[in-house]
């Protein structure tokens, strides 16, 4: 696991903008924290960093669970907060999203945690204060791992 302190809302947009550069098809991030913690705040980051034209358009679809965004890669952004399980997640289809060539984010992760595929990246959000996060991440995968290498030489 790799560790990454970040000092406030402009500091997580750069983190997120950054992994979503190095993203690659298939790829499947897991977002775990709190309510509040800025997991929706790091999606629309990530999902600028994979070039989707309206940042603004990525919110939380907790309402309506899933939300494409056309970019470099497809987003495929999940929102598991509303959902009773892993069944209920895996009944929408998301094995067929996780094995596609697009990027699959999805928050509250924690909730669904045995649908996900062996290999992920996984980022816990920490609210360290009003403003700061720490991010603890954790690759399960070589490639995942030499993303985080990447992540934490920029």
């Amino acid at each position: 696991m790799h560790t990454f302190d970040i000092a406030d809302l402009d500091a997580t947009e750069a983190f997120g903008r950054r992994l979503g550069a190095l993203l690659f098809p298939g790829a499947v991030v897991a977002l775990v924290g709190q309510l509040g913690a800025g997991k929706t705040h790091l999606t629309r980051a990530i999902a600028e960093g994979l070039g989707v034209t309206n940042p603004a358009a990525v919110n939380s679809p907790t309402f309506v669970l899933i939300q494409e965004y056309p970019a470099r890669l497809p987003i495929y952004h999940f929102d598991a907060y509303r959902l009773s399980g892993a069944r209920e997640f895996a009944e929408l289809g998301a094995d067929e999203y996780f094995r596609g060539d697009g990027v699959c984010l999805v928050e509250w992760a924690d909730k669904v945690a045995p649908t996900l595929p062996a290999e992920h990246l996984r980022i816990e959000i920490e609210i360290v204060d009003a403003n700061r996060r720490r991010f603890h991440v954790t690759a399960t995968g070589t490639r995942y791992e030499a993303l985080i290498e990447a992540l934490s030489t920029r």
